[in-house]
């Protein structure tokens, strides 16, 4: 056993065993970051701290896996896997977003098209529940209704200590190629087109109606320069701007926290001044995240809006729709939302044989992620969630499903025939029968 596994284990136990020793009630984790975009009522009951699982344990390119600790952001396990001349298949788009997060909610990317969701790419995983015990996952012992159970529980069926990730070969460079399409049509055939390709990264930016970006990426050896999107240019506007580019592998696997993908814009920091003022290393997720749990804190931005006599609904969402159903959700979605630009992130299937309980996909279809993230503000006063709540339905009559990371408005009725109740019960019987945990519901939409 290597020093790093044997650490590992000490650390589990001592986790376990503080767990147990923990008098029956509610539990919360405690972390020092959180990608979760919505309040949460205030409870109380003890925190679990795991904060010290945040270790990469072993990348092996041979074998094609990294061993990694939940806790880990994917900023410190991709520098690790770089450094060994790979990749984690899919990496999420945020420096800031924990593996053991991503597989606990959904995790998506330009990769995703050839690799999933990140809970994909898990070969299998140690699970500390609720009771102080840790149980191993893999796909053939007594727990893989676990390995397949727990992505998009949230923490309600238990912790991710441990994972094996699958992991990629890459290249020094990514070549950028910007396509536009004038016609939604058109541009989701397109899209369709290059994810069956040879393509390395598919994702697209929609600017407004009929002007749709879709971005093909292909690794390669050299580049005749790079640009550089980490301090003073911005990568969405450089998409409008030229139809090729060239970046280093890590500046695009990281082109988008920059700004949030574009959502810095909100803050300020898309101003020059203001970016000279922070340097290159704040401007990145962690900061901003931490500036919005502050105003959400402390209610600045609603106190402002209601002194102008504003009514406010954040919609902020995630959502997967079949591809052959993209062209309706983009017309209903400038019928309504209307902000942007919006994300478009293609999804396909690693392994058609396996299913995933709460986050239930059609393994034979290809689905585009929506990205949306703003807020709407209007003098009309409706009823709380009303916008979110048109998307939800929306996303549900064209067959998709959406993440649940933001702000959810579903009955319990609606919601447990999305996410699986039958599924969802039998899991929670088996690894969390005192209820230590909160239920899937009570948490994501309750906001408990």
């Amino acid at each position: 056993m290597s020093a790093q596994l044997g650490d590992y284990e000490q650390r589990k136990a001592a986790l376990a065993a503080s767990l147990r020793a923990v008098s029956a009630g509610g539990l919360r984790l405690a972390k020092d970051t959180s990608n979760l975009f919505r309040d949460r009522k205030p409870v109380s009951g003890p925190r679990l701290d795991a904060r010290a699982f945040d270790h990469v344990l072993e990348v092996d390119p041979a074998a094609g896996h990294v061993e990694v600790e939940g806790m880990t952001s994917y900023g410190e396990l991709t520098a690790a896997c770089l450094a060994q001349g790979v990749m984690p298949a899919v990496v999420p788009q945020l420096k800031s977003i924990t593996i053991g997060g991503a597989v606990s909610g959904v995790g998506v990317e330009s990769s995703s098209f050839r690799y999933g969701l990140v809970h994909e790419t898990v070969q299998e995983m140690e699970v500390l529940l609720a009771d102080g015990s840790v149980v191993s996952c893999t796909p053939d012992n007594e727990h893989r209704d676990l390995l397949y159970g727990l992505p998009n529980s949230y923490g309600t069926l238990g912790y991710v200590l441990k994972l094996k990730a699958k992991v990629v070969p890459v290249r020094p460079f990514v070549r950028l190629t910007h396509l536009r399409f004038t016609d939604s049509e058109a541009y989701f055939a397109e899209l369709g087109r290059r994810c069956a390709g040879p393509a390395d990264f598919v994702d697209g930016t929609i600017f407004g109606p009929g002007e749709y970006y879709l971005s093909v990426g292909e690794m390669v050896d050299a580049a005749p320069y790079t640009s550089d999107y980490g301090f003073e240019h911005i990568y969405y506007r450089s998409i409008r701007e030229r139809q090729e580019d060239y970046l280093g592998i890590h500046d695009y696997l990281w082109r988008w926290d920059t700004d949030w993908f574009w959502c810095s814009k909100n803050l300020g920091v898309q101003n020059p001044l203001v970016r000279r003022l922070l340097g290159r290393k704040r401007l990145n997720s962690v900061t901003y995240t931490q500036i919005m749990r502050w105003n959400s804190r402390l209610g600045l931005t609603r106190g402002l809006d209601r002194l102008r006599g504003l009514h406010c609904e954040s919609v902020i969402q995630d959502v997967d729709v079949p591809l052959p159903r993209c062209a309706e959700f983009l017309a209903f979605y400038f019928d309504t939302i209307r902000f942007t630009p919006v994300w478009i992130c293609p999804i396909g299937t690693w392994d058609p044989q396996v299913g995933y309980d709460l986050y239930p996909m059609d393994r034979n279809t290809l689905y585009v992620n929506f990205g949306f993230w703003d807020v709407i503000r209007e003098h009309t006063a409706y009823p709380p969630g009303y916008y979110n709540r048109l998307v939800e339905r929306k996303v549900a009559e064209l067959g998709g499903i959406k993440s649940l990371y933001s702000d959810s408005y579903y009955p319990p009725e609606e919601f447990w025939e999305i996410y699986n109740w039958p599924a969802y019960r039998r899991l929670k019987q088996k690894y969390d029968p005192q209820g230590r945990l909160k239920d899937l519901y009570a948490k994501c939409v309750l906001r408990e």
